[in-house]
């Protein structure tokens, strides 16, 4: 009997899932595939893959950085997987080191980090701690469906906010908007901004894209309601989709813009590792017209690969089609004005607050 995809029984059914298979991660010493063994009652209504969630106890909340491509040296990962189900998404791979699967896994099993924020209060408190601005949503989204009842990047968004710490946000997700309240404050003393990724304006792409991700839409809708509290908001079109996305890339700066971005940054599409073969089944399975256009143009910016993943190119891609998306994006920016960097964020108000019944300083 046919199974509707890798490690996917039948009498499963996907949802508003990005990944069409559950292939094993690389570490793993086995592989194991979905088998129908024939007791399935064909009567029985399909039941869906839900989504589920596992908690970890964090031993430390920051991570180093040591990317010559990226400007900050260290992050804060809030979450492990994502909900938002981004079929593109370059993070699925670290799944792996969890023995799981960088495919449905990814998104349907998650790991919430409760009490991050006390781990990291520590770890501001050392002595030897040397403050810059930090990132969060760099790998996995923190503002994904599952705060909104764990509220894990609530509680390290407080600890910042407290010790009047350096904060860059990247996210898709609408409950940054509840946080509002501490951003606007932050941001107010030149300690926050926020990255929103926009990829698309298309919701019938958005939705096979980015399943769980709110609607491009309400995205921009984010944007506004950022700025309008003051917060810098940069627009993110991470990641042009050559051959799906790329012609968007005008009208997305526009709208961004005209919903109160400040700043954008563009960034080409990565397929590392296991990506490359879910991002493929997906275009088969998705946009069967233009896979191999698709895929084609990809490689064409790859180095002729599906990635390459060398330093200075991962981002940007080589040759003559990311040439000319990174001419237009530079145009683009300096028509709507969005090409002024954004002014850096302070570290000289980062203080450790005084604990409770602390003797007080004489000076």
């Amino acid at each position: 009997m046919e199974n509707p995809g890798k490690g996917i029984l039948r009498g499963q059914r996907l949802r508003a899932r990005g990944a069409g298979s559950n292939t094993a991660g690389r570490y793993e010493a086995t592989t194991c595939e979905a088998f129908d063994d024939g007791w399935t009652d064909e009567d029985e209504p399909p039941r869906l893959i839900r989504t589920e969630v596992r908690i970890e106890r964090p031993r430390s909340a920051l991570n180093l950085v040591r990317s010559p491509d990226l400007p900050f040296d260290r992050s804060i990962n809030p979450y492990r997987g994502c909900e938002h189900g981004c079929i593109y998404c370059f993070a699925r791979p670290t799944h792996a080191w969890l023995n799981l699967s960088p495919g449905l896994d990814f998104e349907t099993r998650l790991v919430a980090r409760p009490g991050i924020g006390a781990v990291l209060a520590r770890e501001l408190g050392r002595k030897g701690y040397r403050v810059a601005p930090v990132a969060i949503g760099t790998n996995t989204d923190p503002y994904q469906p599952i705060e909104a009842d764990h509220r894990v990047m609530r509680e390290v968004l407080e600890v910042l906010a407290a010790h009047d710490h350096p904060v860059a946000i990247v996210t898709k997700g609408t409950l940054v908007e509840r946080d509002l309240d501490l951003l606007a404050p932050m941001a107010a003393k030149g300690l926050a901004r926020v990255g929103v990724s926009v990829t698309t304006l298309d919701p019938a792409v958005a939705r096979a894209m980015e399943p769980r991700a709110p609607a491009p839409a309400r995205r921009l809708a984010v944007i506004a309601r950022l700025a309008g509290a003051g917060v810098p908001v940069r627009a993110m079109v991470s990641p042009v989709v050559p051959g799906l996305t790329d012609h968007e890339l005008e009208p997305i700066l526009a709208a961004a813009q005209a919903a109160g971005a400040g700043a954008a940054s563009w960034i080409m599409l990565r397929l590392p590792m296991e990506v490359a073969g879910l991002f493929r089944e997906w275009l088969e399975a998705r946009f069967p017209d233009r896979a191999a256009r698709v895929m084609a143009r990809v490689r064409e910016t790859q180095g002729g690969r599906d990635y390459d993943p060398a330093w200075g190119k991962r981002m940007r891609g080589q040759g003559v089609h990311a040439e000319l998306i990174a001419r237009r994006f530079a145009v683009a920016v300096a028509r709507l004005g969005l090409d002024r960097p954004q002014p850096p964020l302070r570290c000289d108000l980062f203080h450790v607050p005084q604990a409770a019944g602390a003797q007080l300083s004489l000076f």
